[in-house]
């Protein structure tokens, strides 16, 4: 399905704003810096999924799926080239992992039709929480598979340090996008960039149709 002016300029921002939280957050709360050459990783706090999350949710998958790529691209080179120094692989792997969120997000809101309930806030926090599984197995893949295929040893050791810090950063996430959902004035700002519509039924309204 081809994008829309106003779809494209939705992904734009997003997009960017990605990437700003992830500098903000990983600057200010890196968790491991490794040394430049040696192979090793890093972690620190990354709040780049805001903005994949508000991207899925009121866009769909596949622009859920195309911000969490290219907003996940600062968040791939930091943590390749300046808090860790897994280089090529980190900048590509990432993005995708985070691509994987975004579209598995805006799957299941879709699917679920959350936006058409009227309580999405409390139907948000487990869409949130689903959609990250598929980033944790990557995950696991991408330390206990990929590194070990370009660096000739796998890194089991970063997997206690990185799942518990994401899953942390989802839960903290998920409870943001719930109150987010719920806020008429956050869905009118958003629905200004997209062509469809995001009105969810009040409260009110579902008792006069009942």
């Amino acid at each position: 399905m081809p994008l829309d002016s106003k779809s494209i300029a939705f992904i734009a921002i997003m997009s960017a704003l990605g990437n700003i939280l992830a500098g903000i957050s990983i600057h200010v709360a890196p968790i491991l810096t490794a040394a430049s050459g040696s192979g090793a990783a890093g972690a620190a706090l990354d709040l780049s999924h805001i903005a994949t999350f508000t991207a899925a949710i009121f866009g769909g998958p596949t622009i859920g799926a195309i911000v969490g790529l290219l907003g996940g691209i600062y968040s791939g080179y930091s943590f390749g080239f300046t808090v860790g120094s897994l280089g090529f692989l980190s900048l590509v792997g990432i993005p995708v992992g985070k691509a994987m969120t975004g579209f598995t997000a805006g799957l299941l809101y879709k699917g679920l039709k959350i936006n058409k309930s009227s309580r999405p806030s409390g139907f948000t926090v487990p869409v949130v929480l689903l959609s990250f599984i598929p980033e944790s197995l990557f995950t696991v893949f991408y330390f206990l598979g990929l590194v070990l295929y370009f660096y000739g040893h796998a890194m089991a050791f970063m997997l206690p340090i990185i799942l518990p810090k994401a899953w942390i950063e989802i839960i903290l996430m998920s409870v943001l996008m719930g109150a987010l959902v719920g806020n008429i004035g956050f869905r009118d700002f958003v629905s200004r960039f997209l062509s469809t519509s995001l009105s969810i039924p009040s409260r009110s309204k579902k008792m006069k149709s009942e």
